[in-house]
């Protein structure tokens, strides 16, 4: 759990020093993070419960829900800790990163830091996370202690309420495609 922490902190400094560059997504919102079971280990996937481990997270968005989006770029793959990532950045405006995180569902991410909605988007209940300086992110839950996470930072760090618009419409865009 320590090295993850250090690992995350350490991507947290490098992605705001990328955001001075180009505006991307950390992958996740600041004081949104991993928590630890209560029996120490990560919940394993069974086999009856969906799984994210065929998807991949840059083919989530084709071209034309990309253009909806207001996406004008293909997306980047990365990986964020142990989960699977795919950042796509419209220059001097926002950043948008889908995470697939196989080993960590809603009731395991730390969800203190932010306004949180309970809401559902299609068939998968999802929270949204507002946070400060334009960012929101809406964390889709796909059981089997599984989540999906979209991640949105405006270029300006402004406009919190904008981020959240474009962060439930990718939510929209990608929830069909989740199992």
């Amino acid at each position: 759990m320590a090295d993850r922490s250090a690992a995350r902190a350490a991507l947290l400094s490098l992605a705001g020093l990328a955001v001075l560059v180009a505006p991307v997504s950390c992958g996740r919102m600041p004081g949104i993070s991993h928590a630890a079971p209560a029996d120490g280990g990560p919940p394993a996937p069974t086999s009856s419960a969906p799984s994210l481990a065929k998807l991949d997270p840059c083919t989530l968005l084709s071209p034309q829900d990309r253009s909806s989006a207001g996406l004008t770029v293909p997306g980047k793959p990365k990986t964020i800790g142990e989960a699977r990532a795919c950042d796509w950045t419209v220059p001097s405006a926002f950043g948008v990163t889908v995470t697939l995180d196989e080993t960590n569902g809603l009731a395991n991410l730390d969800l203190s830091d932010g306004k949180r909605t309970k809401k559902d988007v299609g068939s998968h209940q999802a929270v949204q996370v507002s946070g400060r300086r334009g960012t929101c992110a809406v964390l889709l839950d796909v059981g089997g202690g599984q989540s999906v996470q979209i991640d949105v930072n405006n270029a300006n760090f402004a406009d919190s309420a904008l981020a959240c618009s474009r962060a439930g419409d990718v939510a929209g865009l990608v929830e069909p495609k989740l199992p």
